[in-house]
């Protein structure tokens, strides 16, 4: 009874309001009316009309010509100032376009936000047919590269973390996903059969920091074209994906010798 008290006391409306708003906008393409967000939301015009104006003023939403509110890019800026993301995408960015240059394919950086995997940052080479993964894409543990090749370097007390914030999957899929953590770990990479997309080897490697946390995965989802001249075998590619992580964690401080 007390709990419930205490956590009435400190409810905030008006905030839980502007994150729905948020959220909302942020799942659905090419903006919304203002009734539009009310009905589906399930609150009344003048209950979002305040907050829509404070989330313009604070430059969260935008609204267009036909009277439909958009995010904007500040959300993405604000979670650019977080350290950990901050110094991540400024050291990687030349590295993974070099990479992406030189095995033709896209390139992406992730890390684990919630029990998923957030994609930070995404470059793709010159060819014309590539195999993209959105910016800010959040991405089921089960089903990917990234998630095995961060979670493979988990103790087992992180993992449970993990594995709970990730959801009860009691599917096939998470036990696979279990079973191949051995296996990532001794090789140092995830490198296997797209999940969810025929014709794609997805390979991952980490990228550990200075404390020798894997903090991020940089991986690639290895298209096979049937044509072309800059076609390289995909065992090649991993070799070079693995040593741009290895610089990577290098710039990020990994194998430096703490003093006692």
């Amino acid at each position: 009874m007390d709990t419930e008290i205490s956590e009435s006391k400190y409810r905030a409306p008006a905030l839980s309001k502007g994150l729905d708003i948020l959220e909302l906008l942020a799942s659905t393409d090419g903006g919304l009316g203002q009734a539009e967000i009310s009905k589906r939301l399930g609150r009344t015009t003048s209950e979002i009309f305040r907050v829509l104006i404070v989330l313009r003023e604070r430059g969260y939403v935008e609204l267009d010509e036909g009277e439909r509110y958009h995010l904007t890019t500040r959300l993405f800026e604000v979670a650019h100032r977080h350290p950990i993301i901050r110094r991540l995408t400024a050291i990687a960015g030349d590295e993974m376009q070099k990479l992406a240059n030189r095995i033709s394919q896209s390139v992406h950086l992730c890390i684990l936000n919630s029990g998923k995997l957030l994609v930070i940052a995404q470059v793709d080479c010159p060819d014309t047919n590539v195999n993209t993964v959105r910016l800010g894409s959040q991405i089921p543990i089960d089903d990917s590269a990234s998630g095995r090749v961060l979670a493979a370097f988990m103790e087992d007390e992180e993992l449970s973390h993990l594995l709970t914030l990730a959801g009860n999957e009691t599917s096939a899929r998470r036990a696979r996903f279990l079973s191949d953590l051995a296996e990532v770990r001794k090789a140092g990479f995830c490198q296997g059969k797209s999940l969810t997309i025929e014709g794609v080897t997805n390979i991952s490697a980490p990228v550990f920091d200075y404390t020798g946390k894997a903090v991020a995965a940089v991986t690639t989802p290895f298209i096979h074209r049937l044509t072309g001249t800059d076609n390289m075998p995909v065992d090649q590619a991993r070799e070079l994906l693995v040593e741009t992580c290895r610089e990577l964690s290098r710039r990020m401080g990994a194998g430096v010798v703490k003093g006692d």
